[in-house]
């Protein structure tokens, strides 16, 4: 099991080296002086409001015993996925749905967190949840190539500030993000059948027939068609519910990444936060439906969104699968090169993703990966800043150990001015600029671990060290009005660190 006071002792030692280095490295603080403190995070987690097994009860007892301080929770916003045959496909339709946020409750997720928040001051939950902005349909059953797209291409959401602003989340199958106007209009015309279906029934035949030798009239009812209206009026008004549009058609693959770039939008108008998750992940799976032929559910790997896609916070950079995004060079340092030449208006942060949904499953533990925040003090705003600002690294750790960042930093020599991963150092051009990193492992031991630090997408050094070890590089600051930036890449396998940038632009 991982040794608790051995690690908690030694990120304290790490972060006092830490404060000392750069107890003026407050340009974002309140109060200048004051230092900053890691706190270990694990986020991506599901509990069993949505599809994770443990309760919220049991995730703050698992994280009391590993050391984690905070869980930044992201169940499943709404899990319901629906396939309707045409012209009526609201009627004649197969759908799919898993427990979720939106099934429970959102205002019941909500509380039950603020309630476990103030039974356990030691463990901090966050909440968020992980959204399918959208999915679609491709080929048919009778041409027995029905496949579905896109089920787990998802952002996670943390950080918006009311229950409404949740419930009304722009995803796929989410009836409060629809759009209502004139069309509902249309939808809703079928009710004017249901006068004349009325009259039809209340309508009296009158026939003469013939008694004897007079004639007496007959009045009587012939409501068939009445009630055949009534019917064709409820299948239409149950076809057309909820009487709204969707924002993006499930049937059409014409929608690229508008859905996704809408909920990034939403999330960024109202406050809060998203992260592409997992980006380089495979899902497919295929379904047999007997007569109806194969389904197939697939989602193919999706870097190239982390460019074609604007002022989101961040991406799955560490998770438990191959990623090559982060690789020298790759997809990450092309984004973080137009953020750095000013064609981006945002950097893009780097997360750990733990998607934890049970103990064991998979041989899944709570602690398998941490982000590590540094914030003044552990509260939500606190640890939400850190998330926006990039204050982070992450971690992918075993039982038996994990890395621990003790120290990374800039200093520029001409002016004394330090920066953390997140900020921005500015000093005069071409003068010095000190590059400061420290890294030990939680059990104390001594580790050979490979070593890189990129300078703006390119190797400045790669070489292996043993842990604990100390680096104190030399560079250049750029020319003036020109911004570059240092980030790490530490050990392989199953510990390994990603630190996010440090931005340095020259005056």
């Amino acid at each position: 099991m991982k040794n608790t006071p051995r690690r908690n002792m030694l990120r304290l030692i790490g972060c006092v080296a830490l404060a000392g280095s750069l107890w003026n490295a407050a340009a974002e603080a309140d109060e200048p002086g004051q230092a900053w403190r890691p706190v270990t995070t694990v986020f991506h987690v599901h509990s069993d409001i949505s599809t994770g097994s443990d309760s919220l009860e049991s995730l703050v007892a698992q994280a009391r015993s590993y050391g984690i301080e905070a869980i930044i929770l992201t169940d499943n916003f709404l899990l319901r996925f629906e396939y309707g045959l045409s012209p009526l496909p609201g009627l004649i339709r197969r759908t799919v749905t898993f427990p979720s946020v939106l099934s429970s409750g959102v205002d019941r997720y909500l509380e039950a967190i603020r309630e476990s928040n103030q039974r356990h001051r030691d463990v901090l939950l966050v909440p968020g949840v992980e959204v399918v902005p959208h999915y679609y349909w491709t080929g048919s059953l009778l041409g027995k190539d029905l496949t579905m797209h896109d089920s787990q291409k998802n952002i996670l959401v943390v950080g918006l500030p009311s229950e409404t602003d949740y419930k009304q989340l722009p995803v796929a199958g989410n009836y409060a993000s629809y759009e209502y106007g004139w069309p509902t209009v249309l939808w809703l015309s079928p009710v004017l059948l249901v006068a004349p279906a009325i009259w039809l029934l209340n309508r009296r035949v009158e026939r003469k027939v013939r008694v004897g030798w007079t004639f007496m009239v007959v009045r009587t009812r012939q409501g068939g068609l009445g009630v055949a209206l009534l019917i064709v009026a409820g299948l239409l008004l149950f076809n057309n519910y909820p009487f709204g549009r969707p924002p993006f058609d499930v049937y059409q693959d014409g929608n690229g990444l508008q859905p996704y770039q809408r909920l990034i939008e939403y999330v960024r108008e109202r406050g809060g936060l998203t992260v592409w998750s997992m980006p380089e992940v495979r899902d497919s799976h295929r379904y047999s439906f007997g007569r109806l032929g194969i389904v197939t559910v697939k989602t193919d790997p999706y870097p190239d969104v982390l460019l074609q896609t604007r002022h989101y916070t961040a991406f799955g950079a560490l998770y438990e699968d191959t990623i090559t995004s982060t690789d020298s060079g790759g997809v990450w340092d092309a984004v973080l090169g137009e953020y750095a030449s000013g064609r981006r208006a945002t950097p893009v942060w780097g997360m750990g993703e733990s998607v934890f949904h049970s103990r064991g499953q998979a041989g899944k533990e709570l602690f398998d990966v941490e982000t590590i925040l540094w914030v003044r003090e552990r509260t939500e705003p606190a640890l939400l800043d850190a998330m926006a600002k990039g204050r982070m690294y992450t971690v992918l750790r075993s039982k038996e150990y994990g890395l621990v960042l003790d120290e990374f930093a800039l200093l520029s020599e001409a002016t004394g001015e330090p920066a953390i991963s997140g900020q921005t150092v500015r000093a005069p051009a071409l003068t010095p600029v000190l590059v400061h990193l420290a890294v030990s492992s939680d059990d104390g031991r001594s580790h050979q671990i490979p070593v890189q630090v990129i300078r703006s997408g390119r190797l400045m050094k790669t070489g292996t060290e043993s842990v604990p070890f100390t680096l104190t590089l030399r560079d250049t600051v750029p020319s003036a009005g020109e911004q570059s930036y240092y980030r790490l890449m530490i050990g392989t396998g199953q510990h390994r660190i990603v630190s996010n940038p440090i931005f340095i632009r020259g005056e």
